[in-house]
């Protein structure tokens, strides 16, 4: 135990650096903190981690350079974390004095890594000469969420023909940093780090937290390490040839009131292959439960699948309730915009997370005016932290309501799942959290009384930009300045149309015609208002976003696709809007920019000033599709595919470079974009659904598939087990060489009718 380790004295090896400080107390010192934390242009100011090997299971997750190293140096994103905290911050593996070459690295399957190293010249101090290339190390890690443990399975193996010597050594460093830290945006550390120490052959790392937690790192060995250095495990393995052998190591978290308690056990006899296998059969009977889609195209299923089980990985639990996390590793908790999106992004493979998700959300809505959090009576939460900073009340996400486009997305939500689900339960049961949603919306949301649903974003604030686009520069004028709050933003008033028309449809079902007439009534008139105020007639295109006095900030950017995926544009409007989001200046060949390359402050790794992001372009295709515009809402959905095809595994990062196709052929990494992301790897789905012209109306026992369209490199595609309220059907797609698509209904169980509507040559069996 604690009092019974070896102490490691200074010098030895870098302790956790605690900051003096004192606890903002004052209003300015709160503001000031809080402006430090939710003003950045950017996710983080930490360097790339484009590259980085990820593994995730559960709230757990472990970033590694390729070569499974986390630097021992500052200023980067790699290492162990739980709970908005990173208990391992740097880990190095060396032979000898020399770092091992890598060969390949994959974590594939999400919760496990494997990483294969050799070993370059090393001169031993007995004069032994082992070549480059003679040893080869395999090292596989493995998360196990029952256990909070990381375990690692290092696999030496000599492929020589005269025995060696082989020095190991494994250095390992744990800072206990809150993630708003590593993440460049705080400097300080509020608790105490203990001296790392040893007993009894393994390394024990202790965190008295501010908030009375305490936090512990250790680090098992089997066999036990020859001799300790600091922090440094040293191995002595004596190989023969084509002799391997295999060193087991298990870090272990520990979280507790008790220091006592909090220190991590190792299991007994740790069994990774179980534990691999526990999270295998996990992720594929979440993939198994989901609808099914399968094409003539192999890559393409790769895709799919890969979709699938990131979204698996990025499953978290809070209240027995899941949710999908936004990404890893800045955004690993319930975020309300990036959890309604995903789950919308899903309703047509698996309706249950987002019944789960709204009834979460419900129970964080706002319930008082709150301006250190952003609260306000109806608001749906933006942000949720559960680290020591938040325990301490020193940032606002405890949780955090900043957000303009929450709240209407919780309740398109809740009626596009009825929609599929033929469900009036959530409805009935979140009645009362949909009335006061709806009358945030009205009054908190339009202090101005000029009907838009707007936020007064400012420095002192909080967030300055509350919509998707939330990064301090991301809502500009023309001549490169920032719009002026209040700000309205275009495809916020969108969602607002949609929420409205579509909870409306609810209401007359369970029978209030009036207040479905009155919800529609005001979602006309915002329509009409929006059409006129909204429109730049000399752009052929939408504002951005309306600002102070009503001056539309008159730049070409991608939300007003995000307007036409509401239905709120005129047809005439939507149409000049399409062929300007498809120019060149906005397309880039793997997507839409999040604002034109002609626009003064088009940045094409600005985190929104000309990037391009999947969620985005998956919702944009949509409206495109609801338009008919069928052959641009397929050359996105081919620009996006393509680019997955450069990334590792096929996964979507949050957010890539806004850089042309033609002039590199790959896309280019945002150095510290989030990968996975839920709404990136949602987006797959979401573009199925889309291309296919999926519409769900469950109350009426009916699937429509509205002019269904297939990108050029699909020629035949599958959907099973899809469900429409009580009823479950089979379909197969097939592109003719004119374009025209065939549908064919395979099988229909329950009580459902599949109707298609437009393109040539369908048929119905």
């Amino acid at each position: 135990m604690p009092g019974q380790c070896q102490t490691i004295h200074a010098g030895q090896s870098p302790p956790a650096r605690v900051a003096e400080h004192t606890h903002p107390t004052t209003p300015e010192e709160k503001q000031e903190r809080k402006q430090r934390i939710q003003t950045h242009g950017r996710s983080s100011v930490t360097r790339s981690i484009a590259g980085a090997i990820v593994v995730k299971a559960g709230d757990m997750f472990f970033l590694s350079e390729p070569n499974g190293r986390v630097p021992l140096s500052d200023m980067h994103g790699y290492g162990l974390y739980y709970h908005d905290c990173r208990f391992l911050n740097g880990y190095e593996l060396k032979l000898g004095h020399a770092e091992p070459d890598l060969l390949a690295a994959s974590a594939n399957r999400g919760f496990t890594s494997i990483i294969e190293l050799t070993n370059p010249d090393l001169k031993m101090a007995h004069g032994q000469l082992i070549r480059k290339e003679q040893v080869g190390i395999t090292w596989e890690r493995t998360l196990d969420t029952e256990k909070l443990a990381l375990y690692e399975e290092l696999t030496c193996q000599n492929y020589g023909v005269e025995r060696i010597e082989l020095p190991l050594a494994l250095t390992f460093q744990a800072a206990f940093e809150p993630l708003f830290a590593v993440r460049g945006l705080l400097a300080e550390q509020r608790g105490k780090a203990r001296p790392p120490r040893w007993h009894e052959g393994h390394l024990c790392f202790l965190y008295e937290g501010a908030d009375g937690i305490y936090r512990s790192l250790a680090v098992y060995f089997s066999p036990a390490p020859r001799s300790t250095d600091g922090t440094t495990a040293h191995f002595h393995l004596t190989l023969q040839p084509q002799e391997r052998q295999q060193l087991l190591i298990a870090l272990c978290l520990g979280e507790a009131q008790d220091q006592h308690r909090a220190h991590a056990t190792a299991q007994q006899q740790p069994q990774p292959h179980r534990v691999k296998r526990r999270l295998q059969d996990a992720s594929n009977e979440s993939v198994a439960a989901a609808t099914e889609v399968c094409s003539d195209s192999l890559l393409f299923n790769s895709i799919v699948d890969r979709s699938l089980r990131d979204l698996h990985m990025l499953q978290s639990t809070l209240q027995g309730k899941q949710f999908f996390a936004a990404g890893v590793p800045w955004f690993v908790t319930l975020f309300g915009r990036d959890s309604l999106t995903a789950a919308l992004q899903m309703l047509a493979y698996n309706p249950n997370v987002a019944a789960q998700t709204l009834r979460l959300l419900a129970s964080y809505q706002g319930q008082r005016v709150d301006a250190w959090r952003d609260e306000q009576p109806g608001k749906i939460v933006h942000e949720l932290r559960v680290g020591e900073l938040a325990h301490l009340n020193e940032i606002p996400q405890t949780p955090y309501y900043g957000t303009v486009d929450a709240t209407p997305l919780f309740l398109i939500l809740v009626a596009q799942h009825a929609a599929w689900t033929d469900d009036l339960t959530i409805f009935r049961d979140l009645r009362s959290h949909i009335e006061r949603a709806l009358e945030w919306i009205a009054t908190y949301g339009d202090e101005n009384g000029d009907g838009y649903l707007e936020y007064q974003g400012s420095t002192q604030q909080g967030l300055i930009n509350q919509g998707w686009k939330d990064s301090g520069d991301a809502v500009v004028n023309a001549d490169g300045t920032l719009a002026q709050p209040p700000i309205s933003l275009v495809e916020v008033q969108g969602y607002v149309y949609l929420a409205k028309t579509s909870l409306a449809d609810l209401y007359a079902h369970a029978g209030e015609a009036e207040r479905a007439g009155q919800l529609r009534q005001e979602a006309q008139e915002l329509q009409t208002r929006f059409n006129r105020d909204f429109w730049l007639a000399e752009k052929q295109c939408y504002a951005l976003a309306l600002q102070a006095d009503n001056q539309p900030a008159a730049v070409i950017s991608s939300n007003p696709g995000q307007a036409l995926w509401t239905g709120i544009a005129d047809a005439d409007k939507a149409r000049q809007t399409v062929d300007r989001l498809m120019a060149d200046d906005m397309f880039s060949g793997w997507g839409v920019r999040t604002l034109s390359e002609q626009e003064r402050r088009y940045n094409p790794i600005g985190y929104h000033l000309g990037t391009v992001w999947p969620h985005d372009n998956a919702l944009i295709a949509a409206g495109f599709h609801r338009y008919g515009f069928y052959t641009e809402a397929c050359r996105i959905f081919t620009g996006i595919v393509e680019a997955t095809t450069h990334f590792a595994h096929y996964r979507l990062p949050e957010v890539f470079a806004g850089f042309r196709k033609a002039d590199y052929g790959i896309p280019v990494r945002y150095p510290v974009a989030c990968h996975p992301q839920a709404w990136a790897a949602g987006s797959i789905s979401f573009l199925i659904t889309t291309a296919l012209g999926l519409v769900p109306e469950a109350f009426a026992q009916r699937l429509r598939i509205v002019r269904p369209v297939l990108p050029d490199f699909l020629h035949q595609l599958e959907v099973h087990r899809l469900r429409v309220g009580d009823g479950y059907t089979d379909l197969h797609f097939a592109r003719h060489a004119d374009g025209s698509v065939a549908v064919t209904v395979q099988r229909v169980e329950g009580p459902l009718e599949v109707i298609i509507e437009g393109g040539a040559a369908l048929a119905q069996h």
